[in-house]
């Protein structure tokens, strides 16, 4: 090695105090073994080869990440094979967490779990155009050591994929302390600290994505661009596509709700419904003809509407229990045609209309068009099953039902104007349902408080407990919903007990307001006058009713 410093021609021979020649350093890279000191680059530094990382060594520099670290991967760059492990790796991490989002029975969602891929091929695509001048820059001159990663497109998809998962897994116990103890958040000092955490680990799990990203591309820029192009892709991912990964297993909790003291074999439970062209013909001129068909009220006569909801197509019991409370206000509430029956079946495609969303507010637009929306009495009993996120669960395969949630039914009424409202929904967690709901003008029912499920939804049950007890055994000694439900909770609690249910007292739950109390009191004197007389209901002027 030449000694600089040496004047003499043994110069290259004798040892240099000042130490080689700071171009001919030899760096070793990654993991990999000393890279010869032959090649030199045109500015001077060295040129970097790509090194080798093993699985674990890939884990480790996007765990690293996580923390804001910078990856020791050089220019190295994952192996196909790699690229798919640790991708599938990584998947059954996160959806192995979204479990937990589930309380009880759960089933695996395909297309939940799919439905967010197309923001990752986006983002590919982002990531690619981003960083391509950097890259293209390391490959073509060598950059310094410590210059940040230089593997392409496949090494910043592993390190960004890999980056977020500790914040991302924490989300998913964060929202899973909230499914499994609600209770826990239930004041406003814990629900804001709920929020607070959540919007914590959320920013934590963006910032994580855009640093690593912010690593390859190099450039303020192209970084900024990428940034706001990444946060609106899954900001809209996370509007349109709500689905996850994990849904409540509605079959497997009937299951569990049937009573336990019934033998035999489970019924046979109804077939799919089978689609044509003439279904849709006959759904829509069946829908035309039972609304033309509803009649106005009677001028000077407080009127009960009613709308029965049944949207769960899959077990029979809720096509039974659903036509018994619409005879029932035909027959005890003097609303011979004015109720709308809305129930998804297979069997009943060409009497009954579906049971949607959609069709919902139709039949509440249609009710409120006939019915004197101040002085007449809606009500609307809704029987299917219950998610702990008070959603009401629908189902008629292949056609695509979304779930009904308490907002849309308010929201619902509130548009159609309609002032007095009896509502009863049969549900597990259908407790959730009263405040959102809940009016000075409202008498609202549910099966079961926000916390517990409800009982004999199962294949085997003839009607639930709570619509077999409330409706199908109280209101028809009386015409009073409260004593009606006053008298059927103690009913209910034996019959759990009886049944085994092993999650505690459904705990039925009711609200009435103060405005809507008088104008029942005033319709059960006119019913029971009825009933007393044998024929046509008295005049009970609408007015009277009112509070």
């Amino acid at each position: 090695m030449k000694d600089l410093n040496a004047k003499s021609d043994w110069a290259d021979t004798l040892p240099s105090q000042w130490g080689p020649e700071p171009a001919k350093i030899e760096i070793p890279l990654g993991e990999g073994p000393p890279v010869p000191s032959t090649a030199v680059a045109s500015s001077g530094s060295l040129a970097q080869a790509p090194a080798r990382l093993s699985l674990w060594g890939w884990m480790r520099e996007g765990l690293r990440a996580a923390l804001f670290l910078r990856p020791r991967t050089a220019a190295a760059a994952p192996s196909p094979w790699q690229v798919l492990v640790l991708s599938l790796l990584g998947a059954a991490l996160l959806v192995g967490a979204a479990r937990f989002q589930v309380v009880g029975p759960a089933q695996f969602n395909l297309r939940g779990w799919l439905a967010p891929m197309w923001a990752s091929l986006v983002l590919l695509w982002l990531g690619w155009w981003a960083m391509a001048p950097a890259q293209r820059a390391a490959a073509e001159h060598s950059l310094p050591a410590g210059s940040g990663p230089s593997g392409g497109l496949a090494a910043w998809y592993v390190l960004s994929a890999w980056a977020p998962l500790a914040p991302l897994l924490l989300l998913y116990a964060l929202t899973g302390a909230l499914a499994y103890r609600p209770d826990l958040w239930a004041s406003d000092v814990a629900g804001m600290v709920f929020w607070v955490a959540y919007g914590v680990l959320t920013l934590w799990v963006l910032a994580t994505m855009v640093v690593v990203s912010a690593r390859f591309i190099r450039s303020r820029v192209r970084t900024s661009i990428f940034s706001v192009a990444m946060a609106t892709v899954i900001g809209v991912g996370m509007w349109l596509f709500q689905d996850q990964p994990w849904e409540p297993d509605h079959q497997g909790l009937a299951a569990a709700s049937a009573p336990s003291g019934d033998a035999g074999p489970a019924p046979q439970e109804p077939a799919p419904l089978a689609l044509s062209q003439a279904v849709f013909e006959n759904q829509q001129a069946l829908w035309e003809r039972q609304v033309q068909a509803l009649p106005a009220g009677r001028d000077g006569m407080v009127e009960v509407y009613g709308l029965v909801f049944a949207p769960y197509a899959s077990e029979n019991v809720f096509r039974r229990e659903s036509t018994m409370v619409s005879t029932l206000l035909q027959e005890r509430f003097d609303a011979q045609g004015r109720v709308l029956h809305l129930l998804n079946h297979a069997e009943t495609a060409d009497t009954h209309a579906w049971a949607t969303p959609q069709n919902l507010q139709r039949a509440i637009t249609a009710l409120a068009q006939r019915m004197d929306r101040d002085s007449d009495v809606l009500v609307i009993y809704m029987t299917s099953h219950g998610a702990r996120n008070h959603e009401l669960a629908a189902s008629h395969w292949p056609l695509e039902v979304p779930p009904v949630t308490p907002e849309m039914l308010r929201a619902m009424l509130d548009e159609a104007g309609i002032r007095h409202r009896v509502i009863a929904v049969s549900a597990c967690f259908s407790g959730g349902w009263i405040e959102p709901l809940a009016t000075d003008s409202s008498l609202i029912m549910t099966a079961a408080d926000a916390t517990h499920t409800s009982y004999g939804c199962g294949t085997r049950s003839e009607l639930t407990f709570f619509g077999r007890a409330v409706f199908h055994e109280q209101l028809r000694q009386t015409h009073s919903f409260t004593e009606a439900f006053a008298k059927a909770v103690p009913v209910i609690a034996q019959r759990e007990v009886e049944a085994g249910k092993e999650d505690g007292f459904s705990n039925p739950q009711i609200h009435v307001g103060a405005q809507i109390a008088p104008v029942l009191q005033a319709l059960e004197l006119r019913l029971q006058a009825a009933q007393a007389q044998g024929g046509a209901a008295p005049q009970v002027a609408a007015a009277d009713a009112k509070p």
